[in-house]
C-alpha cells in the first residue's frame, strides 16, 4: 500500500520520533509511506476551543494538502486518536459552521480514507502481530479522543499482546482521563494537575516500566508528571514499540516522552 503520513503538529515539534516509528513500522511491512511537506495542523486547538471560524482556514489547508493525493494514496495515516477524531467529525463541523457545502463534501473525503495507527494496521492492513520485540513490562492509557470518539476499543490491546517479550499490567481506572485535553490544561490547570496526578499515581501502582498511548499529547503530559514526581515509569508511544525489534531495539531517550534509564 501507498501510505501518507500526517505527523500532527505535537508529534513534528515534540516527539519527532514517534513519526520515525511510524514510518520504519510501515515500511518494515512492506508499505510505500510519502510525506506531503505542505502539512501543518489539524486545527484541533481551535476546534476543541469552539474557534470554528478561526479554525476553517487550517481546515482549509489541511483538505488543500491531502485531498490531491486521494486518488494516489490507499490511506491516510496519524500516530495521534484525538487528531484523527478532528479530522473525523471536527472539520466536518467547521465546514457546516462555515456554510460552505463544497469544504464540508471534501472534507468528508479526506476523513474516509484517514485512519488512527492502531486502525490501519488492525483494520485496513489486517495485521496484529507486526514482528516487533519489546522485553519491559507496559501498562496501556486508552487516550480519550481514540477511545470515545474512534472507538478504538482494544485494537492497541491486541497489537501489544502480540509483542515478543512485552508484559501487559493492568492500569487501575484506565478509562478516566488524564486531564490534557489541549487548552483545558492551561485554562483549567488546577483541575488538570489534579486529574493527571490520580493518572501518574495509577500508572505507578500498575508496577509497569512504561505507559503507552496512541497520543504523543497524552503521554507529554502523563511523562511530565511522572518525571516531577520522580516515578519509575516512563512513557512510550505505540508507534515506538511496534518499531522495536530484535536488531533494532527501542532505547529510551531523555525526551518529552521519556527518559534515560
Amino acid at each position: 500500500m501507498r501510505i501518507s503520513l500526517m505527523t500532527t503538529c505535537l508529534v513534528d515539534v515534540m516527539a519527532p520520533d514517534v513519526a520515525r516509528a511510524t514510518v520504519t513500522l510501515l515500511e518494515r511491512l512492506g508499505h510505500e509511506v510519502v510525506f506531503d511537506k505542505r502539512q501543518t495542523c489539524c486545527g484541533q486547538m481551535h476546534t476543541n476551543s469552539g474557534y470554528y471560524t478561526e479554525a476553517a482556514p487550517i481546515v482549509r489547508s489541511f483538505v488543500d494538502t491531502f485531498e490531491p493525493a486521494l486518488e494516489t494514496v490507499d490511506a491516510i495515516v496519524m500516530p495521534s486518536g484525538s487528531c484523527v477524531g478532528c479530522v473525523r467529525d471536527q472539520h466536518r463541523l467547521v465546514a457546516q459552521h462555515e456554510g460552505d457545502t463544497e469544504l464540508e463534501q471534501r472534507t468528508d473525503a479526506v476523513a474516509a480514507k484517514t485512519y488512527e495507527l492502531s486502525e490501519l494496521l488492525v483494520d485496513v492492513l489486517k495485521v496484529t502481530d507486526v514482528g516487533a520485540y519489546f522485553p519491559h513490562s507496559v501498562t496501556y492509557h486508552p487516550t480519550c479522543h481514540s477511545m470515545r470518539f474512534l472507538k478504538v476499543g482494544a485494537r492497541p490491546l491486541k497489537l501489544l499482546r502480540a509483542v515478543e517479550g512485552l508484559e501487559m499490567k493492568n492500569l487501575p481506572e484506565s478509562d478516566t482521563c488524564c486531564g490534557f485535553g489541549g487548552t483545558f490544561s492551561v485554562k483549567n490547570d488546577a483541575t488538570s494537575d489534579a486529574m493527571v496526578t490520580d493518572k501518574a499515581a495509577n500508572v505507578e501502582r500498575s508496577g509497569a516500566e512504561f505507559v503507552v498511548a496512541g497520543d504523543a499529547s497524552c503521554l507529554m503530559n502523563i511523562g511530565g508528571k511522572l518525571r516531577r514526581t520522580g516515578a519509575e515509569p516512563r512513557s512510550v508511544h505505540l508507534a515506538q514499540i511496534l518499531a522495536s525489534t530484535r536488531e533494532d531495539p527501542f532505547v529510551p531517550a531523555e525526551t518529552i516522552l521519556g527518559r534515560a534509564s
